[in-house]
């Protein structure tokens, strides 16, 4: 029983929303809104639907403090991205239940903290930042729900008779507004309308296969333009794309970005291999604009991600799936849900989280291949690099796998580097004066001329001395990037493995994520810690024998795949081989003794013969096969098949066939014979054969092994 149902059990109310833990949040809500007070009811008349909007907003309102006290906040992937739910369906229900004002949700954070503070003081001490991080996320999803209700309504209207929503509408809700699966059919769910969720399914999948390639850093489907229709592009002398307002945004005083929508006019379309005049509905066409503040996949970096809108009809949301370059024309992959014309005019809105996700990354990389040369010296070079949103991944020239002693020595670097919150200039120059710069760090990619030059810690026209004192670092960079440092917060190396001789492959995770990172690998650190104090002693029997060495395998997994500092999960892992060693040598000593036990009692109860079908209860089936090999030694001339009930009704088996009966009785096929009338397999030789099936009679399974057996000796 929860603390909240002990509390209305001690209260006296049958409902968890009556106790004293939420009549608070209750009452704050019926304060601000203006809404009437709360009732208690359920169902789906348009008073039980308020008292759930009351409902759901005091229990995300708690679930958001609580995390966000933590070290969780919404982001993008794992719990993170959950959290980011959470936020969004109480924002949802607060505007278009409550009809509340914007604000609402933040401003529950002081009476959580009022109710949770003596058990959670935490909450409290940082009630302001708590509102804050709760308020970004609420102005953010506000403007996309009007816009999102705008398209769901606009295509309601125009389905007629079909009875599922489109898929790529919904898609492109979740995918471009940030509109949860669960909230859009939630949405559906009020205007009796279901979703195409096989359309969903196969998008989705889509979707992961694209993130998957994404994440290994492998380009995506190349844009559709061929040389011919470049060709045909230049004849119709149509200007290549200007890009520059990517660049475009801005820092405020307390360390927010503003990423400004863009305005653009189609000058080309593209389906297939052909240019056209227009795209229709439900197709995916390559669009290209006069400018755009889309950032097109290159030097390493993910593209950006969002969405595009017609000029005067703001209820149709074109998804950018893919932005690519080609001949000096920035190309948008875009699913088209109306028809979308040459000269249309469109305003272009990128998704922030994402974009600013990917400048994390960037500037992080630059940073940890600063740091690589404090700690390997200045001879290391990129050998590649990979910036997504979620994780950056960066290939470097090494002597060999890093130690654990320089992994220390890089973490250590970088959190110096980080801390120090530098300003990141930027500068475009001529290509023959960027290649002047003392300490600059290029790789072995072909410049474009100009060349855009990214300096960390110093102005780029400013001296930089080649032993690094007056600059952090220095590189030519066409990627985006943040203004200063000191966003990244942290940055953790989860992975570190070998490519080629000479070539090491660093994956790290930053901010959030690399926090929960180091969490994780305490967390690790501590049940290993544990398993450890409880693997002292030597078990007592071989059941809890097996079950310490199946713990330590079930915790090599789990640290085998978790997110966490890779210096942490090498010592681990150390330590967990150790500990199965150490283990699996006590198992099979253990079997060795019970195997030598059971196999008295079997031949004290059993004259010498020829055949030996027996019962052995509880006993696995490694078990099983030490007696088997040890009678085998004892009575070569004896044939014996023993078995053993499991739990869940199945039954175990190991025969072994004495050498002169091979032939007419192959310890394979008398297994077999045994097993599958029981439901099960066998498998193994003419020797020595074993199986599983399911039984619960064992007597008669004995009757027949040994009918079996003697019809073949």
């Amino acid at each position: 029983m929860g603390l909240e149902r002990l509390v209305a059990v001690l209260q006296g109310t049958t409902s968890n929303y009556d106790t004293d833990l939420f009549t608070p949040l209750l009452d704050t809500i019926h304060q601000r809104s203006g809404a009437r007070r709360y009732g208690g009811l359920v169902g789906s008349s348009p008073d039980a639907s308020l008292d759930t909007a009351y409902r759901v907003l005091a229990d995300h309102a708690r679930a958001l403090t609580v995390c966000i006290a933590d070290g969780l906040y919404p982001g993008m992937s794992g719990a993170p991205l959950v959290l980011r739910r959470i936020l969004r369906r109480a924002v949802r229900f607060s505007a278009e239940v409550l009809h509340a004002p914007a604000g609402l949700l933040a401003s529950l954070v002081p009476s959580v903290a009022e109710t949770l503070g003596a058990a959670y003081p935490e909450l409290k001490q940082d009630t302001s930042q708590i509102m804050d991080v709760i308020e970004e996320g609420e102005t953010a999803f506000l403007s996309s729900l009007v816009r999102g209700r705008r398209v769901i309504d606009r295509t309601l209207r125009k389905m007629g008779d079909r009875e599922r929503f489109p898929a790529d509408v919904a898609w492109s809700l979740h995918r471009s507004l940030g509109f949860p699966l669960d909230l859009v059919g939630l949405m559906l769910d009020e205007k009796a309308v279901t979703m195409d969720t096989e359309g969903l399914e196969r998008l989705a999948k889509e979707e992961a296969e694209h993130s998957r390639g994404a994440a290994m850093g492998e380009a995506g489907a190349e844009p559709e333009l061929d040389p011919h229709t470049l060709s045909e592009l230049h004849r119709a002398r149509v200007p290549p794309t200007d890009d520059s307002p990517k660049y475009a945004y801005t820092l405020d005083a307390h360390g927010k970005y503003a990423f400004p929508s863009g305005r653009a006019t189609v000058l080309a379309l593209s389906l297939g291999r052909s240019l056209v005049q227009e795209v229709g509905p439900g197709q995916r066409g390559f669009v290209i604009l006069d400018r755009t503040n889309f950032y097109s996949e290159q030097g390493g970096q993910s593209c950006d991600q969002g969405f595009l809108v017609r000029e005067g009809q703001q209820d149709v949301v074109l998804p950018v799936l893919d932005v690519r370059g080609a001949g000096g024309f920035v190309v948008h992959r875009v699913l088209v849900p109306e028809c979308l014309r040459v000269g249309d005019r469109l305003e272009l809105f990128v998704d922030q989280a994402q974009r600013l996700g990917c400048m994390v990354k960037h500037t992080a990389t630059h940073l940890l291949m600063a740091a690589l040369c404090r700690v390997l010296g200045p001879r290391t070079q990129q050998r590649g690099s990979h910036v997504a949103a979620q994780r950056l991944r960066l290939d470097v020239s090494v002597k060999g796998p890093l130690t654990d002693g320089q992994l220390a020595e890089l973490d250590a670097a970088v959190q110096a580097l980080i801390g120090r919150d530098e300003e990141v200039h930027t500068a475009e120059l001529p290509l023959h004066q960027a290649l002047q710069i003392t300490g600059l760090r290029k790789t072995n990619e072909v410049y474009l001329d100009p060349v855009r030059v990214v300096s960390i810690g110093a102005h780029v026209e400013e001296p930089h001395s080649s032993d690094g004192t007056q600059h952090t670092s220095v590189e030519l960079c066409c990627g985006t990037h943040l203004l200063r440092t000191g966003l990244i917060q942290d940055l953790v190396i989860v992975s570190e493995r070998q490519l080629a001789k000479g070539i090491s492959r660093l994956i790290a995770v930053t901010g959030q994520d690399a926090k929960q990172a180091r969490a994780m690998g305490s967390a690790l650190c501590e049940e290993v810690d544990s398993l450890c104090e409880r693997s002292q002693a030597a078990p007592a029997s071989l059941p809890v024998a097996q079950r310490q060495a199946k713990d330590i395998g079930r915790l090599t997994d789990v640290v085998d795949g978790a997110t966490v500092p890779q210096r942490e999960r090498r010592q681990l892992q150390q330590r967990l081989r150790a500990l199965q060693r150490v283990a699996n040598t006590r198992v099979r000593r253990l079997e060795d003794q019970a195997a030598a036990v059971q196999l008295r009692v079997v031949l004290a109860q059993s004259p010498d013969q020829m055949l030996l079908v027996d019962m052995i209860p509880g006993q696995p089936v490694t078990v099983l096969g030490k007696m088997v090999k040890l009678l085998s030694v004892e009575r070569p001339h004896c044939s014996v098949m023993l078995l053993s009930s499991q739990p869940g009704g199945k039954v175990v088996c190991v025969c072994g066939v004495a050498q002169d009966l091979r032939n007419n009785l192959p310890a394979v096929d008398w297994a077999l014979a045994v097993c599958a009338g029981m439901g099960g397999n066998a498998g193994g030789s003419a020797h020595i054969a074993k199986g599983i099936g399911n039984s619960s009679n064992l007597e008669e399974v004995i009757q027949m092994a040994v009918q079996y057996a003697r019809s073949r000796m």
